[in-house]
């Protein structure tokens, strides 16, 4: 009714006074709140769209007015007040874990884009989005096999400051590797978070951990998983498979083919010359790296599409698993 009104009034005015008087009288659109956007300032999903702001690196996006707060602003991304477009972003993130240093990359930047990035802001742009996507890869439940190998390898020279371990574990069947961290040590401590990472994501699903003859993985696979010969009714737990290779026991042929491909990564580092939170956090990122970006060459796809239900259609999948996590 009240629609029906305004317009048989503007109507008349409009017989009257001609049409540029008419704006006064331009019909509210009260279907514009975006149930979706909300305000960064007061938390308020009563917003419309208000023009656009262009800029240079991410052209033109699109702005908001807040009618609560009466405020202005634009959807706040992951690449949000960022200087550098997502495809340049993403391209070094790329050119970093298939084996290219940082200042290789600047160089490259120079050759193939006129505004170009210091190799400082590259570094931090892998550790700030491996951070941002491990956490959302870290929380997706996961679908694999009924054996888990986990193992550790250093990196690093053992008289260098800078020098560490990195324990991982893998799924045999979809070759996904489940967890990982890089630690000073190598202790019960930093074996039993790994395995609690697995547990996480896979609950009750493993069946057989297989390791190397290290004397600190009994005791924690018995504080994570629970070994099956030490339940009470030797029916609930996991069997722990020991291959000793100083033994001729032989060797865990998946989890050192996973090392080599690391090691091929890492062989250029000379150690990590930061912190032991930031060496994690490259790591981290070439665990995405194996599971989300590269094929595996036996498998003929990447682990995680066996692995999860994750789909990611964009070819650019750095991209992609960045809008996710956000």
């Amino acid at each position: 009714m009240k629609y029906i009104n305004i317009c048989i009034l503007s109507i008349v005015l409009i017989y009257i006074f001609g049409y540029r008087y008419i704006y006064i009288l331009r019909l509210p659109n009260y279907n514009m709140e975006n149930k979706e956007t909300k305000c960064p300032n007061c938390k308020s999903n009563v917003v419309v769209k208000r023009g656009y702001f262009e800029t240079k690196a991410h052209g033109k996006q699109q702005r908001y007015f807040c009618k609560s707060c009466n405020k202005k602003f634009i959807a706040q991304t992951s690449f949000y007040r960022m200087r550098n477009n997502p495809q340049k972003i993403t391209l070094c993130l790329d050119l970093f874990y298939k084996g290219i240093s940082t200042r290789q990359i600047q160089q490259h930047l120079q050759a193939f884009y006129p505004h170009n990035s210091s190799w400082v802001t590259i570094y931090k742009w892998i550790i700030r989005y491996s951070k941002q996507i491990s956490q959302f890869t870290d929380s997706l439940k996961l679908k694999t096999g009924k054996e888990l190998q986990i193992d550790e390898m250093e990196i690093g020279s053992k008289k260098s400051r800078y020098n560490g371990w990195f324990i991982d574990s893998i799924d045999t069947t979809t070759r996904f590797m489940v967890s990982s961290q890089f630690s000073k040590k190598r202790e019960q401590k930093e074996i039993i978070e790994v395995l609690r990472n697995v547990k996480k994501k896979t609950e009750n699903q493993f069946e057989v951990i297989t390791t190397d003859g290290l004397l600190a993985y009994p005791k924690a696979i018995q504080k994570t998983f629970t070994l099956k010969n030490k339940s009470n009714t030797r029916k609930f737990g996991v069997k722990h498979n020991q291959v000793n290779a100083s033994k001729g026991e032989g060797f865990n042929i998946k989890i050192e083919r996973l090392h080599n491909s690391v090691r091929h990564r890492i062989k250029t580092f000379r150690g990590f010359h930061g912190s032991t939170e930031s060496a994690n956090s490259i790591m981290k990122g070439y665990e995405i790296y194996y599971n989300f970006i590269r094929k595996h060459l036996a498998l003929g796809c990447c682990p995680y599409e066996l692995a999860t239900d994750l789909k990611l259609e964009n070819e650019n999948k750095w991209l992609g698993l960045i809008n996710l996590s956000s």
